[in-house]
């Protein structure tokens, strides 16, 4: 493996031996921890609700007092404690974990203000951290810790390393990569590698710069199994269609976040996969008989259980097999309770996917599908629509008899025996000093940079163009990039790398939302040009509704094709794009558009790298699962 884990945790004044997570807490009993990770910290600030003072003795350990006998008793978990000191709103409110971006804010701006109302005053149990600079999130939420009376769990969707959302960003109009910590290739280029070390390396190096920004639970890895092409919200974030290979790689991402001091969280339960609707954006309905959920969906799931994952996160998405009353898996006991806690056995943390998606709200509402999700039996109600709106809602669910307190306990109970996992009963502060020397370390990059190497696919090359070798010197050479107009990073780290090889090379930008894009004019210069290569970074994206490629692309591919132009086609987006432009006779995927993967195409279309990915799905109906052909190496 690659990748220095103890000097990490030294640096961040952790011992080696107390970078083990015990998941074991999350499960079944929810008892005693190993010793937790506990970042270098601040001092403690004041509380303005007083945390219970109790003796951490670990559960059915004995304790020493110098009480008298006749008053000795075993110690009460912090947790219980904790939790009989709440009032039915405070437990509730345990439950509700808001959003908020990691960029600076300053002390009276008005979306600080109502995150402070939430924290303060509402006394809600966690927070899900967004896109900000390293420094910016980790100051932000010493912060929120600083003005909460209990110890915050902190989420973030990590799906592609801490730098999916911990990175400054571009400065503009220079374009300047602010930096940050290392974003990974998507899943899906693991899936291309097959390689269960590389996976653990990445859930290593995710938990431990994750935790050194004040982060405690990743929502991911994504186990959902993609088998199908036309899904335009999951994708490439899938480890791909097998699941088996999403079980293993799954598995062993789990297992690297969680002995390194992090909660992995499995999703979305039971299976995003197989659907053509987003459920950002509507209700998907997966009409797959229980015997096929149990032979694909659930099977990364069951893997996930037994690698001891310490959360799962729900699906906003109806499986009848499952539920014949057509309710979203968030919503549904019999998926929640029935299944995922009593047929498969899981006892950690339920995570509700975001509750301001359309695949809950519009047909219940936000206050009802809150209460839903409760009676469901979900833990943690993320991003809800108006947090106290929610917090009185689930309060009002127990005296309309839609489930009792002690439901409601069961879940703050596990919430807080999580917070203790962290070691937040007694630090939750992290050194800022601390966070240069962890986040953005070289060795992560190199990680980061042998997955993208060891993913890149070569599905067709019938005329042999791949790769260009010595040819690239003496040819003239047209990259052209199309990409959304907020994409900037698109092409940028590609042609670049380009240039280290190609003596004459002329780039273009072709936005996608261009309503009469410059097609015709690229055409004819294709003529004039030697190598034609076009790279497509039109990728699934929480508001897609369909994953297909506008038809002015795909009409500019094939004519280009037909010009004899012969373009290479790289797809850093969809990789099921060959479907739709069967006719080119070159086709390399680079599975995602981030800057790590875009220089490891260039290299491989160069012949600097060797190309050895083998496809993790299969593109209906011109690529088999497995199907690549090697390069060089």
């Amino acid at each position: 493996m690659v990748g220095r884990p103890t000097a990490d945790a030294g640096r961040l004044g952790i011992s080696p031996t107390g970078m083990k997570v015990s998941v074991g807490l999350l499960l079944a009993a929810l008892a005693c921890a190993s010793r937790p990770v506990s970042p270098a910290v601040e001092p403690e600030p004041a509380r303005a609700i007083a945390e219970p003072q109790v003796s951490m003795v670990p559960a059915g350990a004995s304790a020493t007092s110098s009480a008298p006998m006749a008053s000795a008793q075993p110690a009460r978990s912090w947790e219980d404690s904790v939790l009989a000191s709440l009032s039915l709103r405070d437990k509730v409110a345990q439950m509700m974990w808001p959003f908020t971006f990691g960029d600076y804010v300053a002390e009276d701006a008005v979306a600080w203000r109502r995150l402070k109302v939430s924290v303060e005053q509402d006394h809600v149990g966690g927070v899900i951290i967004s896109v900000g600079s390293p420094l910016e999130i980790a100051a932000k939420l010493n912060a929120l810790q600083q003005a909460s009376p209990l110890p915050l769990l902190v989420g973030a969707d990590l799906e592609a390393g801490a730098g999916f959302r911990a990175r400054g960003g571009y400065f503009l109009p220079n374009g300047i990569d602010l930096g940050g910590a290392p974003v990974f290739p998507p899943a899906m280029a693991l899936g291309a590698t097959g390689d269960t070390a590389l996976a653990y390396e990445e859930g290593r190096i995710t938990a431990v710069e994750g935790r050194a920004l004040g982060i405690h639970v990743a929502f991911s890895p994504v186990l959902d199994v993609n088998n199908n092409p036309a899904n335009p919200v999951i994708n490439t974030r899938s480890y791909g269609e097998d699941p088996h290979m999403a079980a293993r790689l799954g598995a062993a991402f789990i297992r690297g976040v969680q002995e390194h001091g992090m909660i992995a969280t499995g999703k979305h339960f039971p299976g995003h996969g197989d659907t053509e609707t987003n459920s950002h954006l509507a209700l998907p309905v997966v009409n797959a008989t229980r015997a096929r959920l149990d032979s694909v969906e659930l099977v990364p799931f069951r893997a996930a259980i037994a690698a001891g994952v310490g959360a799962i996160m729900t699906f906003h998405g109806s499986m009848p097999a499952l539920d014949s009353t057509g309710l979203p898996g968030t919503l549904s006991r019999p998926v929640l309770n029935g299944l995922l806690r009593t047929e498969l056995g899981f006892g950690g943390l339920i995570i509700s996917d975001a509750m301001d998606m359309r695949g809950v709200i519009d047909t219940y509402g936000a206050a009802e599908a809150v209460k839903r999700a409760v009676a469901a039996g979900a833990d943690v109600l993320l991003q809800p629509v108006d947090v106290r709106v929610a917090i009185d809602a689930v309060v009002a669910g127990v005296s309309e008899g839609r489930y009792d307190e002690a439901r409601i306990d069961e879940s703050v109970r596990r919430l807080l025996a999580a917070k203790r996992s962290m070691g937040l009963d007694r630090r939750r502060i992290v050194s800022l000093d601390s966070a240069r020397a962890v986040v953005g370390d070289s060795a992560h990059h190199a990680v980061a940079a042998a997955v993208a190497a060891k993913s890149i696919t070569l599905v067709k090359d019938s005329l042999n163009q791949v790769p260009l070798g010595g040819r690239a010197r003496s040819s003239r050479v047209l990259s052209i990039t199309v990409a959304r107009r907020a994409d900037l990073a698109a092409g940028v780290a590609f042609n670049n790398e380009l240039r280290r090889g190609v003596r004459s090379l002329r780039t273009e930008l072709v936005l996608a939302e261009d309503p009469a894009p410059a097609f015709a004019r690229l055409l004819r210069s294709a003529d004039s040009v030697d190598v034609v290569i076009v790279s497509s970074y039109m990728a699934q994206s929480w508001d897609a509704v369909s994953a297909a490629a506008p038809r002015e692309f795909v009409d500019f591919v094939n004519g280009l094709s037909r010009r004899r132009a012969r373009p290479i086609l790289v797809s850093f987006g969809n990789p099921y794009l060959l479907g739709e432009v069967r006719a080119v006779s070159a086709y390399l995927i680079g599975w995602g558009g981030f800057p790590v993967s875009q220089q490891a195409a260039a290299r491989a279309l160069l012949g600097s790298a060797p190309i050895a990915g083998r496809l993790p799905i299969a593109i209906p109906p011109v690529a088999p699962l497995g199907g690549g052909v090697g390069r060089g190496g």
